[in-house]
């Protein structure tokens, strides 16, 4: 050993200190259960073999999300709880009105189905934003139902909020292909329609996921994370979008996994105190 360099016994009060800020986060997070291989807790002196790497997941390979009971944006919303006059002239963007759609190249490239968005439509204290459609949500016509999905539905249950009581739409409706970032073009056509169910819905707060979601509604704007500001009167926060927490490999990356997800665990904290609310305790 070089000198300089610890022992395992010498790094044991970190290992352990982050070990159990890890378990508190998941924790706060309604995680019960966690799998360990009691191999890992062996020392690497006495032969114990380091894991090798585990394969990332993309989202398209995650079992999709299912709930035949959830609920759909009602036709006519009730009344608003911000101050804002609803526009009572505006309706919700229907699955019908975007399939016709034809302002930009994803309507010819592919798509299977467009994806107004789901949940709550009657003024909900959230509204969740993301940036496009991944390819279970294409399959399905269904926001964040793929992998991002699981994780998102979990932070909103830390929350103590099922999907059904909140909104969650995504910047473009259509799928890109190959889940690449949409184009400045692809998302100046579809806004419209995302500001109209904002505009209808009247959300008491937007939580915008990622950066795509950032520069969509805020175009021009440095937009960042854990900031408040305000889209048409309404108190709105950016945190990272739940596929950039998915990528994190949980044997290579554990360190940089909880940074990330306690900021966006901090972040929704944020957005409930916003509301004067606190998570459930566990």
């Amino acid at each position: 050993m070089s000198n300089g360099e610890k022992t395992d016994m010498e790094n044991l009060p970190e290992i352990l200190t982050a070990f159990e800020q890890a378990l508190e986060l998941e924790r706060e997070l309604g995680t019960r259960t966690v799998d360990c291989d009691r191999a890992l807790l062996l020392p690497v002196s006495i032969g114990r073999a380091r894991p090798p790497d585990a394969p990332l997941r993309r989202v398209e390979d995650a079992p999709p999300y299912r709930d035949d009971g959830r609920a759909r944006p009602p036709d006519a919303p009730s009344a608003p709880a911000n101050d804002k006059p609803r526009a009572t002239s505006l309706a919700l963007p229907t699955a019908e009105e975007l399939a016709a759609c034809t302002k930009c190249p994803l309507a010819t490239l592919g798509r299977q189905h467009v994806v107004p968005g789901q949940g709550n439509a009657a003024s909900p204290d959230f509204m969740f934003i993301g940036e496009a459609p991944g390819a279970d949500e294409d399959r399905q016509g269904l926001a964040f139902v793929g992998a991002a999905g699981q994780f998102l539905t979990k932070m909103i249950a830390a929350m103590g909020y099922t999907r059904e009581q909140i909104f969650i739409a995504n910047i473009c409706k259509c799928r890109p292909p190959n889940n690449r970032t949409p184009s400045p073009q692809e998302m100046e056509a579809c806004l419209p329609y995302l500001r109209r169910q904002i505009a209808v819905i009247r959300p008491k707060c937007i939580v915008l996921l990622g950066r795509t979601a950032m520069s969509g509604l805020f175009p021009g704007q440095r937009i960042l994370r854990g900031m408040w500001y305000e889209y048409e009167g309404i108190p709105t926060i950016a945190t990272f979008h739940p596929s950039y927490i998915i990528r994190f490999n949980p044997l290579t990356d554990a360190v940089s996994l909880r940074t990330a997800k306690l900021e966006v665990w901090n972040t929704l904290k944020l957005a409930l105190a916003k509301l004067g609310k606190q998570p459930p305790k566990k």
